[in-house]
């Protein structure tokens, strides 16, 4: 349980620092991110950093398909949590 605990908080600040490293490229006009990047990390659990990293950085806020998806990602990691953890007991 506790090595679940310990992925699903990895994962989610790998998907924060993520989103500041993009902002910060797109600031200095490098290299980005590509967005399946983020959707991947979203969907492997990463969801909630990826957001407060949107809501922290003020980027990809203007983005529809992140300020509606990224929730929707959200919610299905916290699924995908209540499962696991119903499934473990």
């Amino acid at each position: 349980m506790y090595v679940l605990i310990g992925y699903f908080i990895i994962i989610s600040i790998v998907g924060f620092i993520l989103m500041g490293i993009d902002k910060k490229r797109s600031q200095k006009g490098q290299w980005r991110v590509p967005e399946i990047r983020f959707w991947t990390i979203g969907l492997l659990g990463g969801g909630i950093g990826l957001y407060m990293g949107m809501k922290t950085y003020h980027h990809k806020t203007k983005h529809k398909t992140f300020t509606i998806g990224m929730p929707v990602v959200i919610l299905i990691n916290l699924l995908c949590y209540g499962y696991a953890v119903y499934v473990l007991k």
